[in-house]
C-alpha cells in the first residue's frame, strides 16, 4: 500500500521556516560582505550550469513565492498532497530554471550588496506574512501550478526548497555544513523518507534517519518482531543528499555515511525520490 501523506503540525513549521530562512537571509549577507563576493558569486554549484548568484535567486523565489501568492484567487485546481508534490515537482524545473536566471539577470544581477538587500527584501516579506494573520490558518488553500494544496504543505515544501538549497550554497561556497533549523531538517528528512516508502512500497527494508525517521519500504517478505534483515541507517543530511540525487548511493555507503545490512537493503535503484 502506498504511504500516506504525514501530518504536520502549522506553528512548528511555521517557526521552523522563519528560523531557516532568517539563517539563510545571514548567510547570504556574510556572503556579499566577503571581498571576494563578487567571484563567490560567479561560483558553480553542483545544480548543472547555475552559479551561486543563480543559486540565490532562486532561492529568493522560493522564499518569496508565499508572500506573493497567498491573497490569489482559488482556481479549482485538484487537490495536491505532499507526497504527491514530492512526485511532480520535478516536471516544473525548466520553469523554475527559467524563473531563477530571469531574476539572477535582474532584480540580482547587480553588485554583491544589491543582491544582499534582495534577498533580505525576500526573506523579511516571507516572516513579516507568517507573524500575520493571513498565515495562521493551517487549513487555508493555496494554489500552485501542480495544484491546491493546504498552507501548512505549502510552508514544508518551502522547508525542503530551503533546507535542500541552503545545503547546496555551503556546498558552492566549500564551507562548514549549514546551520539550519533542527525542525527545518525534521520536517524534510520525514517527508522525504515517507517519499520512499510510497515510490517504494513493501516491508522488506527498514530505512531508519534517527532522530527524526523510520519508515518501511521495498517490495518483499515484510519485518513484523525482532530485528529487521534488512536495514539502512544514515543521519538527517546524509538522507536528504541521497534522496535529492545530491550523493550516490555507493559514494555513501563508500565513505561510511550509510550503513546497510541485508540482501535488499541497495536502495539504489530508488533514489532520488525528488529531482
Amino acid at each position: 500500500m502506498p504511504a500516506k501523506s504525514r501530518t504536520y503540525q502549522h506553528p512548528k513549521v511555521s517557526a521552523a521556516l522563519v528560523e531557516q530562512t532568517t539563517a539563510l537571509r545571514e548567510a547570504v549577507r556574510e556572503l556579499c560582505t566577503r571581498p571576494d563576493a563578487a567571484e563567490l558569486l560567479a561560483r558553480p554549484t553542483r545544480l548543472g550550469d547555475w552559479t551561486v548568484r543563480e543559486l540565490v535567486a532562486h532561492l529568493a523565489v522560493q522564499v518569496g513565492w508565499v508572500p506573493a501568492h497567498l491573497g490569489d484567487p482559488l482556481e479549482g485546481r485538484a487537490p495536491l498532497d505532499l507526497l504527491q508534490w514530492v512526485a511532480r515537482v520535478g516536471t516544473v524545473a525548466p520553469l523554475l530554471d527559467e524563473q531563477a536566471r530571469g531574476k539572477a539577470a535582474g532584480e540580482f544581477g547587480g553588485d554583491p550588496a544589491s543582491v544582499a538587500a534582495a534577498f533580505g527584501r525576500a526573506a523579511d516579506g516571507l516572516v513579516a506574512v507568517l507573524a500575520g494573520d493571513d498565515a495562521r490558518d493551517p487549513g487555508r488553500r493555496f494554489e500552485i501550478r501542480l495544484g491546491s494544496m493546504t498552507l501548512t504543505d505549502m510552508l514544508v515544501t518551502r522547508l525542503v526548497e530551503t533546507v535542500v538549497h541552503a545545503d547546496d550554497l555551503a556546498a558552492a561556497l566549500g564551507g562548514p555544513d549549514f546551520p539550519h533549523a533542527r525542525q527545518a531538517v525534521a520536517a524534510v528528512t520525514r517527508l522525504l523518507a515517507d517519499a520512499l516508502a510510497d515510490r517504494a512500497p513493501g516491508g522488506a527494508v527498514e530505512l531508519r534517519v534517527p532522530p527524526f525517521a523510520v519508515v518501511q519500504a521495498v517490495e518483499g517478505p515484510r519485518h513484523t518482531r525482532g530485528t529487521p534483515p534488512n536495514v539502512v541507517e544514515t543521519d538527517p543530511l546524509t538522507w536528504i543528499r541521497l534522496a535529492t540525487g545530491r550523493t550516490g548511493w555507493a559514494e555513501a555507503v563508500d565513505a561510511a555515511a550509510v550503513s546497510a545490512s541485508g540482501e535488499r537493503s541497495d536502495l539504489s535503484g530508488h533514489l532520488p525520490v525528488l529531482g
